[in-house]
């Protein structure tokens, strides 16, 4: 079951795929969460439905592995059922393609915005106003795979990157609660920015190189703004700094907790999944080392639950809309199911995928590192981002 769910799992890439029209939808903080959870669980409903009549009519082990829905209609004498079921089957292949060329295109115009893929991607049509170069190159690659390839192959790599994608996100979830990014990139294109920045709060701002960007004005009244909002007024009590330094301190000390926690969870999921799916160990040792690994879990997530996030969740990135609930147990869950799947998919999956990696890592080294829109990034602390941004939109109005 769990190595036909893992295989199956491409399905609810429509659902992921619908996360891509971000920048078409009016309130997507809104919008996307409440489309995502009334379909999926709409679609839930029917399947289970659906499988609850089938698996009624007729045994599991009995059903047509190539016509399971329309047979079972045959088998009992209902010959019209089978023909709209076979319209129906028909039709919904249409649609998830054209689902399926939904995301792919957006995805690649977003990264040839970036500058990580060429220019050609990220055209966008006038009168459409959607990429259709995108889009057309996404259709001829995925009909010269699917001639060439078969339909389990292609099943199970498409499997592989939805489940590393949804297992990425987990991870990220985790990353962003307890341990979020002191500093943000920026494009070097936002330099006006970041000079109009820094003059009000100091030297805090860093380029990529770690040199300071100076404050040009050297007013005693800058200086005094500057020293009153960093906090080094209080230099002159030694009490007041004394606590400023021991609250920092403390703050390093979670942050290291939490990110050494959050990867031995990952190790531990790993090796479990590992362990659980592996076929040659003995007994003995696969519960040795699943239980090993689910005490080294347990022992994160008692962990992570005992240690406060960090603040800076709510100013990293857009604020508002949904959040996810239960960290650090959905996440922690996601990724062990996750995981599972990835590796009961087999080692021929992996094979094909790796070589997909291995494509994408030569385009990233040989064209998106050097074309990237963050090569000359200028590194600035997270809790500016928004600042800069808005004056960049100031700048540019």
């Amino acid at each position: 079951m769990f190595a036909g769910s893992a295989v199956v799992f491409f399905s609810y890439i429509g659902f992921d795929s619908v996360t891509s029209t971000v920048e078409e939808v009016k309130n997507p903080q809104r919008d996307l969460p409440l489309g995502i959870g009334i379909a999926l669980f709409i679609c839930c409903i029917l399947y289970m439905f659906v499988s609850f009549v089938i698996t009624g009519l007729v045994p599991y082990y009995a059903l047509d592995p190539d016509t399971p829905i329309s047979s079972v209609f045959a088998s009992y004498g209902l010959h019209w059922a089978v023909f709209i079921i076979t319209t129906g089957a028909i039709t919904a292949l249409f649609a998830s393609l054209l689902g399926s060329l939904l995301a792919q295109p957006r995805i690649l115009m977003a990264m040839a915005r970036d500058g990580l893929l060429p220019s050609f991607f990220s055209d966008i049509n006038k009168n459409t106003q959607v990429p259709v170069k995108s889009t057309v190159t996404t259709g001829i690659f995925a009909a010269v795979l699917a001639f060439f390839m078969d339909v389990s192959q292609l099943a199970g790599m498409v499997s592989v990157g939805t489940l590393f994608a949804f297992t990425t996100a987990a991870v990220s979830v985790l990353i962003l609660r307890y341990v979020p990014p002191d500093e943000v990139p920026l494009s070097s294109s936002l330099q006006e920015s970041i000079k109009s920045v820094s003059l009000r709060f100091g030297p805090n701002i860093q380029e990529s190189d770690s040199k300071n960007l100076q404050n040009p004005s050297g007013s005693s009244e800058n200086n005094s703004r500057y020293l009153h909002e960093i906090g080094e007024a209080s230099i002159g009590y030694p009490l007041i700094q004394k606590s400023i330094s021991q609250e920092n301190q403390n703050e390093q000390t979670r942050r290291k907790i939490s990110a050494w926690t959050i990867t031995f969870l990952c190790m531990g999921v790993f090796i479990f999944a590992f362990a659980a799916s592996a076929q040659g160990l003995s007994s003995i040792l696969r519960f040795t080392v699943c239980g090993v690994c689910g005490a080294l879990l347990l022992c994160c997530l008692i962990v992570l639950t005992c240690t406060d996030q960090d603040d800076g969740r709510h100013s990293f990135g857009h604020t508002g809309g949904f959040t996810c609930p239960f960290v650090p147990f959905l996440p922690a869950a996601c990724i062990l199911i996750n995981t599972y799947l990835l590796i009961d998919l087999g080692a021929a999956t992996w094979i094909r995928i790796s070589v997909w990696f291995a494509i994408g890592a030569v385009v990233y080294l040989f064209y998106g590192r050097s074309h990237s829109s963050l090569f000359n990034a200028v590194y600035v602390p997270s809790a500016y981002a928004d600042e800069l941004y808005r004056s960049s939109s100031d700048y540019l109005s």
